[in-house]
């Protein structure tokens, strides 16, 4: 199984990366996001580079997964970290490793950048599925816990 992974373009891909955040939603929190929030919000990160990048997975010329990226600076390393977020894969290709070739595909752009010190993701505690997934792919939870407050 050949895996394609690309920076995402507006043009290209919003529809795909807002349809996904609608269905992650749905099947995480059960809940319904309104599409048209969810469209202006996926188009202002692609409008304002700032905000973050979205990343795309293709395996036989369809978009089968998508992940946005988005920036934290670390005074103590003087880079940026890397944090992945709203990571979805389409149901039917779980377990097939699309995750793992996203993540190697950033950990070589980090690598390969004077800029960039690391990736971060937060899960949720219950996701157990996806903590073993991370522990595979070499990241580790040992260091943080997360804490937020949320309007």
């Amino acid at each position: 199984m050949k895996i394609e992974i690309m920076k995402a373009n507006e043009a290209m891909h919003l529809e795909h990366i807002a349809q996904f955040q609608i269905k992650m939603a749905r099947e995480t929190e059960d809940l319904e996001l309104d599409k048209e929030v969810v469209l202006k919000g996926v188009a202002a990160v692609f409008q304002d580079p700032t905000k973050g990048q979205y990343y795309v997975a293709c395996y036989d010329k369809r978009i089968v997964a998508s992940t946005l990226i988005t920036f934290e600076w670390s005074d103590w390393r003087a880079k940026t970290i890397w944090w992945i977020q709203s990571v979805y894969v389409l149901p039917e290709l779980r377990g097939r490793k699309v995750f793992r070739e996203m993540y190697h595909y950033l950990k070589t752009r980090v690598l390969e950048s004077s800029d960039v010190g690391g990736l971060r993701l937060y899960v949720d505690k219950s996701n157990k599925l996806a903590q073993k997934v991370y522990t595979a792919i070499g990241m580790n939870g040992e260091h943080y816990h997360l804490f937020e407050w949320l309007k």
